[in-house]
């Protein structure tokens, strides 16, 4: 049997041991939830941010998809994983800020996760087709204010930043435009292109390649300062709408519990990834911007991000049908 000189021991050896696991992190595979479908703007981040993790780390960095409810359904599943290091989860903020205003949830959206820290940011744009008459926001607010006038926009998800977006710009125009609901923004933009609606809002990472093409036309940015990627268009700001700011972020989260000496090792190898030279190109073609911010800067972050969207989803009375 032990003495009571080797139990008073016990602590002082195993304390190196368990400082010595968390400095070799990641010692194996680390697991990344993306709680959206294969083949999106999110997973298509996520994959190369997780490949670039793992050419920095050493070990595998492994996209799970799990979608379904705006991403809620992922995150359930999640928020169950076991929180230690090697269980994470990237996602937008309509899903971590948004969707517990909207969604019955399974989880405490504060209190079941942790976050590692922004990573990337998306400016939005609201877009017609590239044929359609109207070549300003005004001109289009102005049909749309006619006597008789039917108008309808492309929601994309109930509570997608896009969704929110267009309300806010509805809102702000007094106007009244007919919502058509779809399921993601690729039929959405499929939607515009054939005719079926007249208005939208996406992230440019989504529309790029259309807005590039001349398919769709930007009539204004949800962002305060003009976009780099398409710095012709006016921002909602500019064009009277006073404060309008709508960005898309995407975040890396872990379960509640996940040591801090990870989350800031996890913290400090994103910003590392997310800036490396071979970066920089790529996230341009994803019309993404670096936003990797301090460890410590997540929690004040979040609760703005959520008090945001909470005020404003109660304000429009926005409901999931």
């Amino acid at each position: 049997m032990m003495n009571r000189r080797t139990l008073l021991a016990a602590p002082l050896l195993l304390a190196p041991l368990a400082a010595r696991a968390q400095e070799e992190y990641p010692a194996r595979p680390v697991n990344v939830v993306v709680p959206w479908p294969a083949g999106g703007p999110t997973d298509a981040f996520a994959r190369l941010f997780s490949q670039r993790l793992s050419t920095d780390l050493g070990r595998p960095f492994v996209v799970d998809n799990r979608g379904g409810a705006n991403g809620t359904i992922g995150m359930a599943q999640a928020a169950r994983l076991r929180p230690d290091g090697y269980n994470l989860v990237i996602t937008p903020n309509s899903t971590y800020a948004v969707a517990q205003h909207l969604y019955p949830l399974q989880y405490d959206a504060e209190r079941a996760f942790v976050g590692v820290g922004l990573l990337v940011s998306s400016p939005l744009f609201i877009m017609v087709r590239g044929n359609s008459p109207h070549r300003t926001l005004a001109q289009f607010t102005e049909a749309a204010k006619r006597p008789g006038a039917r108008v309808t926009y492309a929601n994309s998800g109930v509570g997608s930043t896009s969704h929110l977006a267009m309300e806010m710009f509805i809102q702000g125009a007094g106007i009244t435009i007919e919502e058509v609901g779809y399921r993601g923004g690729g039929p959405a933009i499929q939607a515009m292109l054939a005719g079926e609606t007249d208005i939208f809002c996406l992230p440019a990472a989504a529309a790029m390649p259309q807005l590039a093409a001349g398919e769709l036309r930007a009539l204004a940015a949800t962002t305060l300062q003009r976009s780099r990627y398409a710095p012709e268009v006016p921002t909602m700001q500019e064009l009277g709408f006073g404060g309008f700011e709508v960005v898309e972020h995407v975040a890396m989260l872990a379960p509640a519990g996940t040591p801090e000496t990870i989350l800031r090792r996890l913290n400090d190898a994103s910003a590392t990834a997310l800036r490396a030279p071979d970066m920089a190109p790529r996230l341009a073609a994803m019309a993404l911007s670096v936003e990797a911010r301090p460890f410590a800067e997540w929690p004040a972050y979040f609760r703005a991000e959520a008090d945001k969207w909470r005020d404003f989803v109660r304000a429009r009375n926005i409901r999931v049908q």
